[in-house]
């Protein structure tokens, strides 16, 4: 006894029981549900802004040694909160808290945290006193 259909009108028998068979691998159905850019605090944009709350300094990962200077940063589109990492010598003298700054993503593989710094996903590159 066979499991699918044979012949010259199974086409559609076949395309059906196709796409029903995808829903069971894990990319196509996180793909499809959009659960990526859901989970994503930006929603999918490439950059978004805020407004800082708080400065933080986050200690590195083994075996490295030292505090990297961040912000805990409210987002203006959906009021999610983050933590945005201040990239360069002194940055954080720039920054104050209730200034607005702009983020984007730190650049590492599938949205997740860059290098020592953990945790931490987006870092800020733009910086509005207010």
């Amino acid at each position: 006894m066979r499991k699918s259909p044979l012949g010259l009108f199974a086409g559609r028998v076949l395309t059906t029981k196709k796409k029903k068979q995808r829903w069971a691998i894990s990319t196509y159905k996180r793909r499809k549900l959009g659960i990526d850019k859901k989970a994503d605090p930006l929603g999918g944009a490439p950059q978004g802004r805020g407004i800082v709350l708080e400065k933080v300094g986050i200690a590195a990962k083994q075996p490295n040694s030292a505090i990297r200077k961040c912000v805990r940063v409210q987002l203006i589109k959906n009021g999610k909160t983050v933590t945005a990492f201040l990239p360069r010598d002194g940055a954080m003298n720039f920054i104050d808290e209730h200034d607005e700054v702009t983020l984007e993503g730190m650049g590492a593989t599938q949205g997740g945290a860059m290098g020592d710094i953990p945790g931490v996903r987006f870092k800020v590159f733009k910086v509005n006193d207010t």
